[in-house]
């Protein structure tokens, strides 16, 4: 699982509308720990990641996957051209795609995805005719429609765009980090009085 980085908890931080004293006591934790943390001096235990995250989303911390994911999917089949896949992903404005094979969840193919492919092949009609199987990714992180949003956030935090919803083996909904953000309402402060930790 990808989780959160220095930065990641820096940023929540800050969209949440909290300084590091506030997050430090709606998570139990010292101020000196969320100092150290958003420093990337050290690495806490999952425990208290998952405490801290919740702090960092109390108006959506009891909300699960279902209520946040965006639905229906956008999603091609294994077999589809390249050249379609590209025309959905202009269509709808998306920068990644599920890759589905008889209804199962088997890859991704992302905008760098294509981009790394074409900088390979330096041929853009082999990579357009290709199938998306031949060049798709390894699938997004998929949870269940009851999914805390506490743990969605943290596989959000890493390097992974989306999240997919399955429920029994069906593909029903993708959360992205926009749909996170849209979700939180940070309160309006300064970015400095945040850091400096200013009520």
């Amino acid at each position: 699982m990808s989780l959160p980085t220095p930065e990641d908890i820096r940023r929540m931080r800050i969209m949440a509308g909290l300084t590091q004293k506030e997050l430090a006591e709606r998570a139990g934790v010292s101020q000196s720990l969320i100092a150290r943390i958003e420093a990337g001096t050290v690495d806490p235990r999952l425990s208290t990641l998952r405490k801290i995250l919740k702090a960092l989303i109390p108006s959506i911390g009891d909300l699960k996957a279902e209520q946040v994911m965006h639905k229906p999917v956008i999603w091609v089949d294994a077999d589809e051209p390249v050249r379609n896949v590209v025309e959905l992903m202009e269509k709808y404005g998306i920068s990644q795609i599920p890759v589905l094979d008889k209804g199962n969840v088997v890859g991704t193919i992302h905008e760098s995805t294509l981009l790394r492919h074409f900088l390979k092949t330096k041929n853009p009609s082999l990579l357009f005719n290709k199938q998306a199987r031949e060049v798709m990714d390894e699938p997004l992180p998929m949870v269940s429609s009851f999914t805390s949003i506490s743990d969605v956030l943290a596989l959000l935090g890493g390097e992974k765009p989306a999240v997919l919803v399955v429920n029994g083996g069906k593909l029903v909904g993708i959360i992205t980090k926009i749909d996170i953000i849209s979700a939180i309402k940070p309160r309006s402060r300064g970015l400095h009085d945040l850091d400096q930790g200013k009520a």
